[in-house]
């Protein structure tokens, strides 16, 4: 097989090797002795080979995933034995960037944070930071539907999107539709945003970018507890603010990360921006808000800042070397009304191994993301996995209980297979109908949301 995809697309641009995410329990097996198996990568070049590529593989029977960055936390990136990666590192273009009509082309191999740096050398930004941007890919960040650190105010990664270029698996190609908006039917390129590559290839993506902000204003407050300042973040979002940043530290998390608190204090870390006066005027009615809590200045605001990318999963990966340690991250997200409770009950259920952390962010007027951070270790793999297992088990069925959602931003793959029918309900079924309309032999992905492990 080897031999006849070469012929497609060149001897260089094969090769086998094994292939995973960064999904911790993939990292847990593989230093407990399962080494995951070696398989066909291809990387094909334009949009003619990599037709050609999924036909042959339609031909073959063979299931197809493609691979952006790797930087996926989920487990959505793990094929087995016989199928075939589709590496799309060779779609790395940016093709226009329109500082008129604030618009990027670009291919959906090209790096995040490679992007971001060109468009900040013209004065823009497209406003979207995942901790794991150095290592993630446009085409990644669609099939995961991201979200960033600032997207309280710019959006996720649904919102930057105007259009797609898309191969689906029987090589029929669609094109970006045109203009920032349209009522010609619905948005159907919104299905592939979050599909983790169950529906077709991504191309390419037609972004909306911003002007950079012309003043940041950023501090830190503390407040003497949690619902405290759940409460001013409710207040800031619903007066209309949309801070740059706006992230909560439970009691924890707080001294965890080194900041001056005590007991139960929490930290708020926030920044406004835009025309200078706009910034001033907006940090000036945050201090409002936040009422009497303690005002730390500007140095929480720049220490999170020097250390934003610090916590990606490629860090958290040399966590799990030693034998036996697990360590992950869970996002859920929920009404105002719902966080207290589902904050207290999942950092109960995740505390198995001691380590249970939870910060706030990605703020709407509606709710937020709370972000757990939990981790330990067993005294055998088996017991690591066993523990790793029921805080997982714990978070997903609170989150279900309290009518939270069981992913804000890191999407589903493995990790959270068992668990998405039950958020979907009816849904599911249009999913599944959807899958079965586009990629009948289910050849796209099977490991995508909610595909058996």
């Amino acid at each position: 097989m080897r031999a006849e995809l070469e012929k497609l697309i060149g001897a260089a641009a094969v090769d086998e090797r094994a292939v995973r995410d960064l999904w911790p329990l993939s990292v847990m097996e593989v230093r407990d002795g399962k080494a995951p198996p070696r398989v066909l990568v291809a990387r094909p070049s334009g949009r003619e080979q990599l037709t050609a590529v999924l036909r042959w593989a339609a031909a073959q029977g063979m299931a197809v995933t493609p691979m952006g960055g790797g930087s996926g936390v989920c487990g959505a990136l793990a094929p087995a034995a016989g199928e075939l990666v589709l590496d799309m590192g060779a779609f790395d273009r940016v093709l226009e960037i329109d500082e008129t009509n604030l618009t990027c082309r670009c291919e959906a191999g090209v790096n995040g944070y490679a992007l971001e740096q060109q468009l900040d050398a013209r004065g823009l930004t497209l406003g979207h930071y995942p901790s794991s941007l150095p290592g993630t890919t446009i085409g990644g960040l669609i099939a995961t539907r991201s979200s960033g650190q600032e997207s309280s105010r710019y959006g996720s990664i649904e919102d930057m999107v105007l259009g797609l270029a898309v191969v689906l698996p029987d090589g029929t190609f669609a094109a970006p539709r045109p203009g920032p908006r349209s009522a010609a039917g619905p948005a159907l390129h919104q299905l592939l945003i979050g599909a983790e590559g169950a529906l077709g290839v991504v191309i390419g993506a037609v972004l909306r970018v911003h002007r950079q902000p012309e003043t940041t204003v950023g501090r830190g407050y503390v407040f003497g507890n949690l619902a405290s300042g759940l409460e001013c973040m409710r207040a800031i979002m619903q007066a209309g603010i949309r801070p740059l940043v706006m992230r909560l530290y439970d009691a924890e998390d707080s001294a965890f990360s080194g900041y001056d608190v005590a007991g139960d204090e929490c930290l708020l870390v926030i920044a406004t921006a835009g025309l200078d006066g706009v910034a001033r005027a907006e940090g000036a009615a945050v201090k409002r808000f936040a009422g009497e809590a303690r005002d730390l200045g500007e140095e929480p605001w720049q220490r999170w800042r020097r250390h934003r990318f610090d916590l990606s999963a490629e860090r958290l990966k040399t966590f799990l070397q030693p034998a036996g340690a697990y360590l992950d991250t869970i996002e859920v997200a929920a009404y105002w009304t719902v966080l207290p409770q589902l904050h207290e009950r999942i950092k109960t259920a995740i505390a198995v191994g001691g380590l249970a952390l939870c910060h706030f962010s990605h703020a709407y007027e509606q709710g937020c993301c709370a972000y757990f951070t939990f981790g330990g270790s067993g005294d055998t793999e088996v017991d690591a996995r066993a523990a790793y297992g029921r805080a997982w088990e714990g978070a997903m069925s609170t989150a279900l209980e309290l009518g939270a959602t069981i992913s804000h931003h890191h999407g589903v793959g493995q990790a959270r297979a068992r668990w998405v029918a039950d958020e979907m309900g009816g849904w599911m079924r249009v999913w599944r109908a959807v899958q079965e309309g586009i990629d009948p032999d289910r050849l796209m992905n099977p490991r995508a949301v909610g595909g058996a492990r």
